[in-house]
């Protein structure tokens, strides 16, 4: 009997959650982890193509890194369905080495600002190297000289041009940044989300090289913080001059049409309409009369600048706006930069349930002056945050048109207006859940043919409807089936056609992915291009007779194909990307799962990863990232290194992300179970996803499963503690809408409605905050200006007079998405260690 009490000893520390993982949380991880952005950059190679197109169409030239330092250049003859190589590298470097006595490798020319350019029959290669330029035939190359025509340079893009955030790409560049001003310039790079990410200063006259990727976008900043100039980065070596004006696109005075009060000329160049005393006048422009068109516009109720003129310029239709007290959300950066006083800051932030601004719109008739109110029965709620109503005029000029979403967003309609003001409905959606306004509401125009093309998912998934403007009657349903109208891309009029990205096309692939289509205006003809098992992303020749596609999965390199766009036929294959380095690296490929959700009919998608050193023999607590936002799906479908969830599964985890039912991109029904139910987030699906994959996978731990997620992700995190604490024991909740009550309104009454019901209260974490079980982490940014800080304090606040023990961050002078800052991200780590792990964390 005496081993018995040792070996019984044994046996219970090794059930112990910390016995379990002792080799799992180390300093050893926690290196990994760090270092795995260094380790992964440039490890993926002949990924993406980004074609230079010849005169013609019938050519293109592209060029790709094939591997640490090494390049090709191809080039690609359409109708040949050909590659080949654009010149002879090896003639070129013996070329480039005589004239610059250095030694260069074939694969490895240093070659900027490279050009392409007919020249007679043939064409000509223009490019920089060792600081000089260089000019060649081709695809000979053995002949050089010297290039004297002067470098390539980026056309400034004025303000109002400059895009908001930079678009995805892969392929690799360099810009030439030079400051052209007397002073110093800030530099940044906007990121995909439009955060400004400072790339340190330049000075006065001087230039930088520097490494981006096509699509990007770079700006610069005085002193003062005011804009210079911006510029998006498109081919090699391009030369982006920051204080330099462009002839064609001047970056001068904004123009006239942007200045308070005044709204521009009529489209017959004779009149002027203005606002004074919260009234609409016009002036004559030849003359200089002034005539009032209203006298009904208060201080309260006033007539707004912008108005919408008839194309004959024989009428126009202005707004009259009830303004109303903005809601002012207010907090104290407690340790602004640069100063020791704290400092308040303040910013108007509509909330659910908050009085919005009423428009009243108003036709005038210039000869006359006559006055028409629309009434208002027709509009009597629209959902607007600044007052305004989307009109446009019919191109005879005999009607208008108004699109009216109802505040709620369970009534959308567009409604036509004749020059009497007496008002039809056109088409419209009535739903019993809700309109997803923000995704799902595109329509185009068919003037010619008296038509609209218009999108809903009346039939429960969304596509698109032709539909006869003079009589609102559905003419036809342009596209059906199980699957969904994604995104439209170009509508051809001359043609009849609609091209467009579709979800679920294929039924045998994930129905995620994305595909590229085409179809008649009458419904037929449907052809879907592109084929390949993967997300797919195309870019047309300018002639629209091929296409490039893209297409990868998030456990597969992207593939790039040259298509035919008349049938979708493969033309060539062009480049299948090369990712043994990032997996000899220690990257590992995410695993793809699928398993059925609460109705036991519908699949729900997924993905696993594992920590580099992962041994199938051990047990592995299960940590997953959520967002369960109904505007979306979230789980990754492209190829990508996935940093954030890499680093955290290096540290010993199985993480995993899922979209359950309440999200996008599926069927009307799929999204349905959001509906005055945030708080679902998908839990029941994501807990059967997560059970099916454990039942064939012994090393997945659902004893030990965390949780973690921001904003929207972050509500959902803590509700996952408190709806399912027998399910998840751990969670990290960062800048959580926490009550949809304090959050923006856009956003909140689109899936909770309005007014402000019992939905809210029952989807408040705030309310449920006695139910807390398990271990809390809640970050928040102290001066968010996406989601009011406040949320977080006042569930805060709820949790401390329940008693129950938490651990609360508050990142001084941090924003949204605090949580994945370097401190926040590791003090997440840390919190996912100590309590899934069961012992400190071991990275100092």
């Amino acid at each position: 009997m005496s081993d018995v009490k040792p070996l019984l000893t044994l046996l219970l520390l090794l059930a112990l959650p910390g016995a379990r993982s002792r080799a799992q949380g180390t300093r050893a991880d926690y290196t990994r982890a760090e270092n795995l952005a260094t380790q992964t950059q440039d490890t993926v190679f002949r990924n993406g193509v980004k074609p230079r197109w010849l005169p013609g169409g019938n050519l293109f030239w592209y060029r790709i890194a094939t591997g640490p330092g090494t390049t090709e250049y191809v080039k690609v003859d359409v109708l040949a369905g050909r590659r080949e190589a654009l010149f002879d590298a090896r003639k070129l470097a013996a070329s480039l080495g005589e004239r610059l006595g250095k030694t260069f490798d074939p694969e490895a020319l240093p070659l900027e600002s490279v050009r392409v350019e007919p020249d007679g029959t043939g064409f000509r290669l223009r490019f920089q190297a060792g600081g000089r330029s260089w000019t060649c035939g081709l695809p000979e190359a053995g002949m050089l000289t010297e290039d004297t025509s002067p470098p390539p340079g980026l056309k400034p893009l004025r303000g109002s041009a400059v895009p908001n955030r930079s678009r995805r790409s892969g392929e690799e560049t360099t810009l030439l940044l030079v400051n052209s001003t007397s002073g110093d310039l800030d530099l940044f790079w906007l990121d995909e989300q439009g955060v400004r990410r400072p790339y340190g200063r330049l000075r006065p006259g001087t230039e930088r090289r520097q490494h981006t990727f096509t699509g990007h976008v770079w700006i610069a900043t005085d002193r003062t913080g005011n804009g210079v100039g911006g510029f998006v980065a498109g081919g090699d070596g391009e030369r982006a001059a920051f204080g330099t004006v462009d002839e064609d696109n001047p970056d001068t005075e904004p123009v006239a049409e942007s200045r308070p009060g005044l709204q521009g000329e009529s489209p017959d160049h004779r009149w002027v309409a203005f606002i004074t005393n919260f009234n609409l006048h016009l002036r004559e422009k030849a003359g200089g009369i002034v005539r009032p068109l209203s006298q009904d516009g208060t201080l309260s109720n006033a007539y707004d600048a912008e108005v919408h003129w008839s194309p004959d310029s024989t009428h126009l239709v202005a707004r009259r706006v009830r303004e109303v007290p903005h809601h002012i959300v207010t907090w104290i950066e407690a340790a602004p930069p640069g100063q020791i006083q704290p400092a308040v800051r303040s910013q108007s932030y509509f909330k659910p349930g908050d009085p919005l601004p009423k428009p009243a719109l108003r036709l005038f008739e210039v000869a006359t002056g006559r006055q028409t109110d629309i009434d208002e029965r027709h509009y009597p709620n629209p959902f607007t945050e600044d007052g305004d109503i989307p009109v446009r005029w019919s191109p005879d000029g005999k009607e208008f048109q108004i699109t009216y979403n109802q505040r709620g967003h369970q009534a959308y309609r567009i409604l036509s207006v004749n020059l009497q003001g007496v008002v039809r409905t056109l088409v419209e959606e009535m739903p019993k859940t809700f309109v997803d306004w923000t995704a799902k509401t595109w329509r185009h125009w068919l003037d010619s043919q008296g038509e609209l093309l218009w999108m809903s998912e009346r039939d429960g998934w969304c596509h698109l409807w032709r539909i006869d403007v003079a009589t609102g009657r559905v003419k036809n349903q342009v596209t059906r089936g199980n699957w969904v109208v994604r995104s439209v891309e170009k509508v051809d009029e001359s043609a009849r056609q609609v091209w467009f990205f579709a979800g679920g096309i294929r039924s045998e692939q994930d129905p995620y992915h994305l595909h590229f289509c085409r179809v008649n205006f009458d419904g037929t003809g449907l052809t879907v291009l592109t084929e390949g098992d993967g997300n797919h992303r195309v870019e047309l020749s300018p002639d629209r007779r091929c296409f490039l596609d893209t297409y990868s999965r998030v456990d597969a390199g992207a593939v790039t194909e040259l298509r035919d766009a008349t049938d979708g036929h493969r033309i060539c294959l062009l480049e299948t990307a090369d990712t043994s380095r990032l997996l000899q690296a220690g990257w590992t490929l995410p695993e793809r799962f699928t398993a059925k959700a609460r109705d036991g009919q519908t699949d729900i998608h997924g993905i696993l990863i594992r920590p580099s050193n992962f041994d199938p023999a051990k047990q592995y607590p299960v940590v997953e990232e959520i967002y369960a936002g109904p505007h979306g799906a979230f789980v990754p479908k492209d190829f990508g290194r996935l940093i954030r969830q890499h680093a955290i599964a290096e540290l010993g985890f199985i993480v995993v992300q899922i979209d359950g039912m309440g999200t996008s991109q599926r069927s009307k029904a799929f999204q349905d179970i959001s509906w005055k139910n945030l708080a679902d987030s998908g839990f029941p699906d994501r807990q059967l996803w997560m059970q099916a994959a454990a039942r064939t996978r012994p090393w997945m731990d659902l004893t030990r499963v965390g949780i973690y997620g921001g904003s929207a992700g972050g509500q959902s995190t803590l509700r996952g503690l408190l709806d399912h604490g027998d399910f998840y024991k751990v969670g990290v909740a960062d800048c959580g809408c926490h009550d949809n009550r304090m959050d923006k309104i856009w956003w909140n009454e689109q899936w909770l409605g309005w007014p402000v019901d019992d939905s809210y209260r029952r989807c408040s974490n705030v309310e449920d905050a006695h139910k807390l079980t398990g271990k809390l982490l809640l970050i928040v940014g102290e001066v968010d200006t996406n989601v009011d800080p406040a949320s977080t304090l006042q569930v805060s606040a709820a949790l401390v007079r329940a008693g129950k023990d938490f651990d609360l961050l508050v990142m001084p002078s941090a924003n949204h998405g605090a949580g994945e800052s370097p401190y926040g991200s590791r003090r997440r780590m840390d919190f996912l260690v100590r309590h899934l792990h069961g012992h400190e964390p071991r990275w100092q």
